[in-house]
């Protein structure tokens, strides 16, 4: 798609799971959407589990972002990891491409980074991306401006615990 032009479909295009979510309020694809699908399949890749696949621990379900974000807070990334990939990996790399995942599936499409940003953190070129522990909820707040006559989506971010 040429992000330049702006979407040239008439509807939502593409596999649920891999969808950013403001993608999917607004129907606007963007170079910021295409970093979300980006991010969700290095976490298919890191971990083994489906974009869709709900991961039941401690008698709690969860999505797969969701819960390597919970593994990310608490210090315990690689926990989150392939075990097929556990055989001659170098844990420093693993770890970067599991943070940079999440960085780029980020709730909030202005805290997500350009490709080139993604590409230099995993080429080590720069340092990690500072996350919070515990993943932001996208909130969308429905406005109308007299200059629009569709109904836009804004983006703001809340943690789940509400501070």
């Amino acid at each position: 798609m040429d992000h330049e032009l702006g979407p040239q479909t008439t509807g939502l295009a593409g596999t649920f799971g891999y969808l950013a979510p403001e993608y999917v309020s607004t129907g606007r694809a963007s170079k910021e959407s295409d970093v979300y699908s980006f991010g969700i399949v290095v976490m298919e890749i890191t971990t083994g589990k489906k974009a869709t696949e709900v991961i039941k621990e401690k008698d709690e379900e969860k999505g797969m972002i969701e819960w390597v974000w919970d593994h990310y807070g608490r210090g315990e990334l690689l926990v989150a990891m392939d075990e097929n990939l556990k055989r001659g990996f170098e844990e420093k790399q693993v770890e970067c491409l599991m943070i940079v995942g999440l960085w780029c599936a980020h709730p909030d499409v202005n805290l997500r980074p350009s490709i080139r940003q993604a590409i230099q953190v995993l080429n080590f070129d720069v340092s990690l991306p500072n996350l919070p522990p515990k993943r932001p909820v996208a909130t969308y707040h429905a406005s109308l401006t007299p200059s629009v006559s569709s109904v836009e989506a804004s983006i703001t971010n809340s943690l789940q615990d509400g501070r």
